[in-house]
């Protein structure tokens, strides 16, 4: 497995708040369900500024990860840091995006009020939202195409335009910090166009940006760096050095075909050329 050259061991132990620059540092995280370990003993340091993808098998801990990491799913150890602090105190510098399969679309709420409770911080406990909440919500629900949707109960979207609207959400946090779980999952290929172009954009404006992410056809073009889970951290780093097909079949082993394999490696050797 490749090392995490950013972690120091500690008396054998690794410790992510080393690293008051990462926007996400994990040192030793274990998470079980049940008797089942989904993920063991993952350290894992955040670049400021990348654009990262999770990826691994089906049952490799990816949604796993973050959850855990962001307090939403129990660990049975490990220690997490964003910006150097704990995470209740960096909180606000977060955003993040669930799965789409993971929210009660039936809940009454427009596309308005949806991104209106990014802002929740800003309007304040039992207030209502003035109107620069507002024109700051439709502002966010321009940038992902879906102004024209804003009265719309956001159960009679689309899964394409909900996952838009969830992303607006996210943009009206003002986060450094960008966490998105499985943010293609089940999109037209329009909507996946224009999610990636916000995280880009994102990018470029200097925030951090991390998805669970599956395909693996894409991560080269998506993505600066890549993080290659199976229960264990198998390898992570910028994706011209950690997304290799000797990677991918540690973490892949017979779940990915040889011949999977083998286009992914014509690609790398074609983009490099």
């Amino acid at each position: 497995m490749n090392a995490s050259p950013e972690l120091v061991a500690h008396g054998g132990r690794r410790l992510a708040r080393d690293h008051p620059e990462s926007p996400l540092a994990i040192g030793g995280l274990t998470v079980s369900y049940g008797d089942k370990p989904v993920l063991f003993s993952v350290d894992f340091v955040t670049p400021p500024g990348a654009m990262l993808a999770v990826i691994g098998p089906n049952g490799a801990g990816k949604s796993t990860l973050i959850k855990a990491a962001l307090g939403i799913v129990p660990r049975v150890s490990g220690e997490v840091t964003s910006f150097g602090r704990p995470l209740k105190q960096a909180r606000h510098r977060i955003a993040y995006v669930p799965q789409r399969a993971s929210v009660d679309w039936d809940f009454p709420a427009t596309v308005l009020d949806v991104v209106l409770m990014g802002l929740y911080r800003d309007i304040g406990f039992l207030r209502f939202a003035g109107a620069r909440h507002r024109r700051r919500a439709m502002d966010c629900l321009d940038r992902v195409g879906m102004q024209a949707f804003a009265h719309r109960q956001i159960g009679q979207l689309s899964g394409g335009q909900q996952q838009r609207v969830f992303l607006a959400r996210a943009l009206a946090q003002d986060a450094e910090l960008y966490v998105m779980d499985e943010p293609f999952a089940g999109v037209d290929a329009a909507t996946e166009r224009a999610i990636i172009a916000v995280l880009k954009d994102l990018n470029q404006r200097g925030k951090t940006i991390i998805c669970v992410h599956h395909d693996l056809a894409t991560v080269r073009d998506y993505f600066s760096h890549v993080l290659i889970l199976n229960v264990r951290r198998v390898a992570d780093g910028p994706v011209a050095a950690a997304f290799t097909p000797e990677n991918l079949q540690i973490a892949y082993g017979g779940r990915l075909a040889t011949a999977q394999i083998d286009r992914i490696a014509t690609g790398i050797a074609g983009q490099a050329g």
